[in-house]
């Protein structure tokens, strides 16, 4: 407990660019290994199965899987802000109560994704104009994988509950010994036990249940405040309200984004097998961007909303102009390694020439523009830890979402090149990056922060 305690004034305390990159790297290597359930699951069908096997595992599904976790994702990142939030503050009953409202929220949303999720994979399949030589693979894999839904969420929601309180490396270790089981379990039931796609999501669930299980035992032996109580996991109507209101926004951000993508795949979907198998090797390359990306807006969101808790409103703008320039600077040089040598690591995944082909040339073309993305993430991530989601939310649909699939329907029809669907990134990046600019320097509440912010008034 002493030791969380010390991370939580580090926080609100210390040297700014230090704890950022400390907390950082741990949330950074976890997101890195949790790609890695997916990656690993298209690594190995792709290079011992098929190339339909490949393209079914990391494109189709993936983005059909993005649209239902996501959503929850998102809407759990609410509970993360405010548990922040209420420790800053030392609000130590709301904490509590914090916690067990997210994992009972863990626990619902688990069951009723399970459900939605493989009721709906053929219909889902059929509307992304999935090629019949892939729909096959594509729905074993998605009804195994949402098979075991819970274990994702709980886990999502127990790491996100650790990293509020400012603890980012025991959810990391979790995820280090799950990735290693699950990559067992994938050598398992491809190479030795000959399953196909089947035991690729067999091992993904296997091992999601598994972290779900060590995240939970974690949360059962930490301090008072965040401890998991069996009997105390329940719904309070009350902090589930601000749950909502701020996750909501972000859940639905994310919907609206994997919206665009399914409309983008749809449309990729239609140049032939290669493209598409393509595109899922680019996707798991410059997953590596996504993953520091999002690692960077985790931080400065729990940064800010144990900040702002704190009432330490000079520290919250200084954070968020040193978030920044870190961000700035991770991208130019990762930017640079991913154009050199993001050809080379293609062959991981496949040695089908004309997939390797079309891998490079996506690579080539996409990540010269990965910067024109950052202002995005840090600066939506800064709002929701001030409990602001609900603009953020509606300039990232309109201006990354709403553009992409403006130019898909309107745009693409003209050209019908492959080229044509890759540039809406790009120009809707660009777009809401000023949109999020303008909004934060001029507008938004972090402009002209004061002491008249609403605070709980129970009892720390």
């Amino acid at each position: 407990m002493a030791s969380e305690k010390r991370t939580a004034n580090a926080i609100t305390e210390g040297v700014i660019w230090k704890q950022l990159l400390l907390f950082f790297f741990p949330i950074l290597l976890g997101t890195f290994f949790q790609q890695l359930y997916n990656t690993a699951d298209a690594m190995i069908v792709g290079r011992f199965v098929s190339k339909e096997a490949l393209s079914a595992v990391g494109g189709t599904t993936n983005t059909i899987i993005n649209l239902l976790i996501g959503f929850f994702v998102g809407l759990s990142s609410g509970a993360t802000v405010i548990i922040s939030q209420f420790f800053g503050a030392r609000q130590r009953e709301d904490v509590s109560r914090a916690v067990h409202t997210s994992v009972a929220l863990a626990i619902a949303g688990g069951i009723v994704l399970t459900v939605v999720g493989i009721v709906s994979a053929p219909w889902a399949l059929g509307l992304l104009n999935t090629p019949e030589d892939v729909v096959g693979h594509a729905q074993i894999y998605l009804r195994i994988y949402f098979a075991g839904t819970i274990g994702n969420l709980i886990f999502n929601i127990g790491s996100g509950i650790l990293r509020a309180i400012g603890d980012s490396k025991r959810p990391l270790y979790v995820l280090i010994a799950c990735c290693g089981i699950n990559i067992a379990l994938d050598l398992l039931f491809v190479l030795v036990i000959p399953m196909g796609v089947a035991g690729a999501g067999l091992a993904t669930i296997i091992s999601q249940l598994v972290s779900a299980g060590l995240v939970l035992w974690l949360l059962a032996r930490s301090g008072e405040d965040f401890r998991v109580h069996p009997s105390k996991v329940r719904l309070h109507r009350d902090l589930l309200g601000r749950i909502f209101r701020i996750g909501l926004p972000a859940g639905m951000q994310s919907v609206f984004y994997s919206l665009s993508n399914m409309t983008i795949q749809s449309s990729i979907n239609t140049f032939g097998t290669d493209i598409i198998a393509g595109w899922t090797v680019y996707g798991k390359i410059d997953g590596i961007f996504w993953m520091m990306m999002g690692a960077f807006g985790i931080s400065i969101t729990t940064f800010v909303g144990q900040n702002y808790g704190a009432r330490q409103f000079a520290r919250v703008k200084k954070g968020v102009r040193v978030c920044l320039g870190l961000a700035f600077g991770a991208s130019a040089l990762l930017c640079v390694v991913i154009y050199l040598f993001g050809s080379a690591i293609t062959h991981l995944f496949t040695d089908d020439p004309s997939v390797v082909e079309q891998s490079r040339f996506i690579i080539q073309y996409m990540v010269p523009y990965f910067l024109t993305y950052v202002c995005i993430e840090i600066l939506s991530g800064a709002l929701r830890g001030s409990g602001d989601s609900l603009r953020p939310m509606l300039m990232t649909c309109f201006g990354v979402c709403g553009t992409r699939v403006l130019w898909v329907l309107l745009a693409v029809p003209y050209f019908k090149t492959f080229t044509s669907v890759m540039v809406s990134y790009p120009i809707s990046w660009t777009l809401t990056s000023v949109l999020f600019i303008i909004y934060y320097r001029y507008i938004s509440a972090l402009r002209n922060l004061n002491f008249d912010v609403p605070m709980s008034h129970s009892n720390p």
